[in-house]
């Protein structure tokens, strides 16, 4: 892994280590936090670099965030989760060329002891049980509050059970934590609180003895967590690195690239942390799963409408 990144005060930063490699090009990616602290990201960049003469530069944020870095020119591609804002990305001229890459779920977690008594509920009954067990001072709900993939979820969740999250967040037992998953999980443990999260990151502390919350519930259709990426529109922007990044898209939904997605944290987790979905979209796959994802971040019936192709067909061939 030749690089890592920071934001402070809403600027991006990316740093190297070491001189920059003559005849290799650079590569920004504007990324989710779920899949930046797992892990991955570091597996598919070793791999990425030793084949290709590019070098990645990550910028982790959450998704919206990742978002306005690519739209004011600090990123050459995003790596998302947040198939509503996607959509305005594409519409709004700022990036082409999707390609959902993974899929796995979000879970609620909680304290061992589930004072809300919403362990293997839906999750919107899981959330009405929370609710109900905060308003009595019983527990606490974090809220990652950042406009985040995560974020963007759980007011989806709210809002199907009539709630609205500007409204609830104003109630004493509801808190925000405005920072990334990892950190949202760390307060959730101190807090003996509940909160949403990404499978991964929270596989990824609940091994690493950071946390000892458990699931709630999980692995449902309204917890579906799609991930994508998306080339920055080199209309919008000519000063991208736009062959870079079909490049490395390309990578990530070639099977090497997807057999390292759907391998990463087997041997650690006994389980995958992600799951690949090109394959599977690709063959038409006739599974539960597939059509989940066909029916929450598809647009117009693709995955990515045929005006924001931008000439790249084969992608979709």
């Amino acid at each position: 892994m030749l690089t890592s990144s920071v934001s402070i005060s809403g600027t991006a930063y990316y740093f190297g280590v070491g001189p920059f490699a003559r005849g290799r090009t650079k590569l920004v990616v504007s990324t989710t936090t779920s899949l930046y602290d797992t892990g991955l990201l570091d597996t598919i960049e070793d791999q990425f670099e030793a084949e290709y003469p590019i070098d990645i530069y990550f910028i982790s944020a959450g998704s919206s965030i990742a978002m306005r870095y690519a739209e004011r020119g600090d990123a050459d591609m995003i790596l998302v989760h947040a198939p509503s804002e996607e959509l305005a990305f594409l519409e709004g001229g700022y990036g082409v060329c999707r390609k959902i890459i993974a899929y796995n779920f979000f879970a609620i977690v909680g304290p061992g002891n589930d004072p809300a008594k919403a362990e293997g509920l839906s999750p919107t009954q899981a959330l009405m049980r929370i609710v109900e067990a905060g308003r009595k001072g019983e527990t606490f709900w974090v809220s990652r509050g950042d406009d985040s993939g995560t974020h963007i979820k759980e007011k989806d969740i709210w809002a199907i059970i009539g709630f609205k999250w500007n409204e609830i967040r104003q109630e004493g037992w509801f808190m925000e934590s405005g920072t990334g998953m990892g950190k949202t999980l760390l307060i959730a443990e101190e807090k003996s609180a509940y909160t949403l999260a990404d499978l991964g990151t929270y596989l990824k502390y609940s091994r690493d003895n950071l946390i000892t919350l458990a699931i709630v519930s999980g692995e449902r259709k309204e917890l579906l967590n799609v991930y994508s990426a998306i080339a920055v529109n080199r209309t919008y922007n000519p000063e991208v690195n736009f062959e870079a990044a079909i490049t490395f898209i390309k990578f990530l939904v070639s099977e090497k690239g997807q057999r390292i997605i759907s391998q990463f944290g087997r041997d650690i987790y006994q389980q995958s942390l992600f799951y690949s979905a090109a394959q599977p979209l690709k063959q038409n796959a006739d599974s539960q799963v597939a059509g989940w994802i066909r029916e929450i971040a598809y647009f117009e019936g693709k995955e990515c409408p045929e005006r924001f192709q931008d000439d790249h067909k084969e992608l979709y061939d």
